[in-house]
Formats: structure tokens, sequence, C-alpha cells
């Protein structure tokens, strides 16, 4: 068999991580011929010694001016344009791992390209989704790697979409699951990162805490499998061990169960349509252990969730907004400028600061709201510090 040539984009990051571990794993099916990362030169440094790529880049010029690769046949790609040069090359399968808008044009000639794709980049959907589908070869070329959309994917597999009555992503809750209102008021930053069954970035770790980063991958799926908003919905399943649902016209029902380890879902992206064998340390649920609860969300008590459900409804341009008001919430929380609760109302005055034309014609409309929702947000959230 020959060895899949991949390319990791966001290499140094959670995701990228993960995606490297089963190429580690694997070393018979993957060659990892291309690292990418935006400014993370030691930890690109370690990853190139150990897979030796033909290809580095690194996304911040200023970062990527004075390095050095380890041996003289790797080749260092810089800035936007390295990333456009690098879907140019010999690759089978590129991971988009990292976040933000940057990496949309490197995955839509990639996409055009017709290469497989694995993707963990919800900025590409969410602000994206209407030019990135219709650049979609296939239902396998664009394969998600976030364990609730793979989950859908899978239970999708040989299904017929006029069979689909339902979709149901799943949430573990977050920190805040049994949380009163005064307690989310008077969370810090240290408490809402300390998520019960996940290991992320700080900033999707508050998403998680708020329900918001849910929102989003409702938005994420109504695009990915080309359903309507209200046959798409979430539901908290706090074990964690199920990560989608798909309900069908007959009355039956498909789920995907498994222990929340991002390499599972990642490994089935890479090396579909077969499966590879993952040994003990992938834990193997037994049936006595399944729990199978289902809580409904409280969107009172988590309202971005809704929020990020309403502005799909507005029109595409809503979605972007609050993909930038909420980089710039997050980071005003973070930093102890607003309280944990202030994120909900921050992003709706944002959402309805806004009085341009409700869909947008372009991805490059698209991508410029994003900077102007967080302009705004941060512009919203000064005078949010005033009243506290």
């Amino acid at each position: 068999m020959n060895k899949k040539r991949l390319a990791v984009v966001g290499a140094t990051g959670s995701i990228g991580r993960s995606a490297l571990d089963i190429c580690r794993r694997f070393p018979e099916a993957f060659e990892v011929r291309a690292l990418a990362v935006r400014s993370n030169l030691k930890g690109l440094k370690a990853l190139e010694g150990e897979f030796k790529p033909k290809f580095v880049v690194i996304y911040e010029e200023a970062a990527a001016r004075d390095y050095v690769p380890l041996f003289d046949g790797t080749r260092v790609l810089k800035g936007k344009e390295g990333l456009k040069l690098l879907v140019q090359e010999d690759l089978d399968h590129i991971v988009f791992a990292s976040s933000g808008t940057d990496a949309i044009p490197a995955l839509m000639t990639a996409l055009a390209r017709k290469m497989e794709v694995s993707l963990a980049n919800k900025e590409s959907l969410v602000v994206g989704g209407p030019w990135v589908m219709e650049t979609v070869d296939s239902f396998d070329q664009l394969r998600p790697i976030d364990s609730e959309h793979s989950a859908i994917w899978q239970c999708l597999l040989g299904e017929r979409r006029e069979d689909i009555e339902e979709i149901a992503l799943t949430a573990s809750g977050g920190p805040f699951l049994h949380a009163t209102y005064e307690e989310m008021k008077n969370a810090t930053p240290e408490i809402a990162l300390k998520h019960p069954t996940w290991r992320m970035g700080a900033k999707i770790t508050i998403d998680s805490a708020t329900l918001f980063n849910k929102g989003l991958e409702i938005i994420e799926a109504c695009y990915l499998f080309s359903m309507p908003l209200d046959r798409v919905k979430a539901v908290v399943q706090p074990d964690s061990l199920i990560h989608g649902c798909v309900r069908f016209c007959d009355g039956s029902s498909k789920l995907l169960l498994s222990k929340p380890d991002m390499r599972i879902p990642i490994s089935f992206a890479l090396s579909y349509p077969r499966r590879l064998r993952l040994d003990e340390a992938f834990h193997r649920p037994q049936i006595t252990e399944w729990k199978v609860n289902f809580l409904k969300i409280d969107e009172e008590k988590f309202p971005c969730y809704g929020l990020a459900r309403r502005a799909l409804q507005m029109g595409n341009a809503y979605p972007p907004i609050l993909v930038g008001a909420d980089e710039a919430a997050v980071e005003a929380f973070l930093g102890g400028v607003i309280s944990m609760v202030d994120i909900f109302p921050l992003l709706e005055r944002t959402l309805l600061s806004y009085n341009g034309p409700s869909n947008l014609n372009s991805l490059e409309e698209a991508i410029a709201l994003v900077d102007f929702g967080r302009r705004e947000a941060g512009r919203l959230s000064r005078l949010f510090s005033e009243r506290r």
C-alpha cells in the first residue's frame, strides 16, 4: 500500500498534535510531507526533527524571517502565499486544524483540486459555508474531524439525504452544566477553563463553557450536511460517550459511541474507507459501561447557543459577525474586562449593530464581516466594563 502524503495545517495545536500522533502510530500508512504553523517555532522545530517534512509553512512572516530548517531538503514557505503554494504541491490529504479564517483560501484551493480534506476549522464553514460547500466534489472529500460532525458523517455514510428526519449533536454541558446564574456571573477564567471532558485551547474551552461552541457546530452541520436548521439540534450527553445521532424516516436511529478522544475521528478521516486498528490506549467502552442519558439544553442559562442558531436564520452575513465578536468577547473575559454572563449581551448587541445586507454574495464579504464583528465587540466591551 502506498503511503498517503499528508499536510497538517495547525500542526502544533491540540488537533494537529492528535493528527500527527496517528501518523506516528502508523508510519507505514502516512508520510507527513508538510507542517504548517502560525508562529510556534519551537514546536515546529521539534516536529520537523521527528517527521522530516519536505515543506514547513510559517504563517506569520515576522516569525518566519530567520527560521532555518533542520534539513537541507526542507523548503520554508511563508505567510498567506505560503499556504497557497503548499496546496499546489503533490499531496494526497490535508488536515486543516488551525483556527480563524486565514486558511480558508487554501482550503478552497485544495477542494477545487479534488484533494482529500480533513476539517476541524470551525470558521471555514461558519463564515464561508455557502462558498466552501459549492466547491466540495463528493460526500467523502470533505471529512469532518470534530467528534460531533464526524459522528454524523459516519452515521450518514450510505444513507439518502431524503430519509433523514433529524440530526442531533451532543454536548458535555461544560463546567457550568449544574451551576447557578450567580456562580456563572462570578466565575473566574480559571474556573471556566476547567472543562470536564476535553483538553482544548482557551478560546474553544470558554466557547464550550457558554455553549456558544455548540451553536457554531449547529451552523456547521447545516452547511456540511445540507440540512435546514429546524432539523438540526443539540442535546447534552454528560458522559461524552455519544457524539452524534441521526433519526431516519422509518423510525430508526443511528448513533456513534466512543471514548472522548479526538484521535478516533481523526484516524477514520485519514484512513477512510477503512478503519485503523487502534490499541488499548483507546479504551473501548463495554456495553455495561454505556451511559446514554440525554438532557435538553437550558437556553435561558446558555443563551449563546440560541443566539448562534438565530444568526443563521437572520442570513449568511450574521454568523461571520458572531465569529469575530466572540473572539473579542472571549478575549475580554479572559482579560477580566467582562464577566462570563456579559458574553451573550455583548454578542447580541454586536449583531444588532450591523445594518448591512442580510445575505452576502461573496466569501470576501463574509471574511470582512469577521473583522467588523471583532472591532464592534471590542468597542462595546469597553462600555460593559465601565458598567461593572
